[in-house]
């Protein structure tokens, strides 16, 4: 069961089709624990999600549950990803919504990762 007020994981959200291959994406990165892609919609030059493989629905769901090699293993990932587009040295944002305050709109744990040009700040006053 989630650890989220956002309810049960949908098998049939976005994210987990993708990840059974039934939609296509541009694959940037896999291992066991992560699946990186490039953003049908970018919003930067640069603009991938990483999500992990397995079913969490949240950041709340995904540290209370996801055992600590899942934990790591996302993370490294989604360092693996920000260095193999090379946006280390200019640098990049890593972005989680969670919740529909914050806009999350797939019901499945991911990150943005946006780069390639200036960002600016983050929140609008």
């Amino acid at each position: 069961m989630p650890v989220s007020g956002l309810g049960a994981y949908d098998d049939q959200n976005i994210f987990a089709r993708i990840l059974r291959g039934e939609i296509p994406s541009k694959k940037v990165f896999e291992d066991e624990f992560a699946f990186a892609f490039h953003d049908i919609n970018p919003q930067a030059p640069v603009h991938v999600l990483v999500i992990p493989k397995a079913r969490f629905v949240s950041l709340a769901d995904f540290s209370a549950r996801a055992s600590q090699a899942e934990i790591a293993g996302f993370w490294r990932a989604v360092g693996a990803v920000a260095r193999d587009l090379e946006l280390e040295v200019p640098g990049y944002r890593i972005l989680a919504n969670v919740g529909e305050h914050a806009g999350q709109e797939v019901p499945h744990f991911h990150v943005h990762i946006f780069g390639g040009r200036p960002l600016g700040r983050m929140l609008e006053r």
